[in-house]
């Protein structure tokens, strides 16, 4: 349940807490879900609901079950581009630095969306566009949000999303994956080797204390960004998600 913000309007903190058990339980709920999830009254969550559906924030499927709706998706890309505006200062210092394209990404419910990119100017480079999503387990990003996470909420994303193999390089079984993970808790930041394009290597770290799970990251062809780039790049990603976190939580 959400934590009640302090002189909040009650019908507002419910409205946004069964979004969050929406989002929560994967996108879709049945009312039932609902209910066992929540202290609030049924009629109550059935009249938000009613609600809800009816401005487009929440729609029912044919079965019966409670989706997200699509009025939900510009306010996501407008916090998106937001978020993206926030960060690009240091990406692009990032590049400055290290010579290689930067990126940001956000958890948007099972998958990770790029929200910011600043790229290298090699002409052999590594493109992202933004606004495109892709799977936790095989990006440098996704994993370092991922790592961020107990491993039964990461059992619970993979479950639904899939772990499709985009290389042979990726990793497609959920053990390995928890294995990775722990490596990357250990150390502080993940690493794609080669796992989401072959040829491609990168470096991500998670942004603290962001209000979404949020990573950033570098990449570039293996030719340069090789085993000595972690060297230099690990303390200025580091420096980078710090920096990015206190302009996110600005007040």
């Amino acid at each position: 349940m959400a934590e009640k913000a302090a002189g909040g309007v009650q019908s507002v903190e419910r409205v946004f807490e069964l979004l969050e058990l929406i989002t929560d339980a994967g996108g879709d709920v049945t009312l039932s879900e609902l209910s066992s999830s929540t202290d609030l009254p049924l009629p109550t969550i059935h009249r938000l609901l009613r609600t809800l559906v009816s401005l487009g924030y929440i729609r029912q499927l044919p079965n019966r079950r409670y989706a997200l709706g699509p009025r939900l998706i510009r306010l996501g890309e407008g916090a998106n581009k937001q978020l993206g505006a926030v960060a690009r200062p240091q990406l692009k210092n990032l590049v400055d630095r290290l010579g290689e394209t930067s990126n940001m990404a956000v958890l948007d419910s099972d998958m990770v969306i790029y929200v910011a990119q600043v790229p290298s100017l090699h002409a052999m480079r590594m493109f992202t566009e933004v606004g495109r999503r892709a799977h936790t387990h095989a990006t440098g990003v996704g994993k370092a949000i991922l790592a961020q996470l107990d491993d039964d909420v990461v059992r619970g994303i993979v479950t639904r999303a899939g772990m499709p193999t985009p290389t042979p390089k990726s990793i497609g079984d959920v053990d390995d994956l928890l294995a990775d993970l722990k490596l990357i808790r250990e150390r502080g930041y993940s690493i794609d080797e080669e796992e989401q394009e072959l040829g491609v290597r990168c470096f991500a770290m998670a942004v603290p204390n962001a209000p979404t799970p949020t990573a950033i990251s570098v990449s570039g062809p293996v030719s340069r960004v090789d085993e000595h780039f972690a060297d230099k790049a690990v303390p200025v990603l580091r420096e980078a998600a710090e920096a990015i976190s206190l302009e996110m939580n600005r007040t």
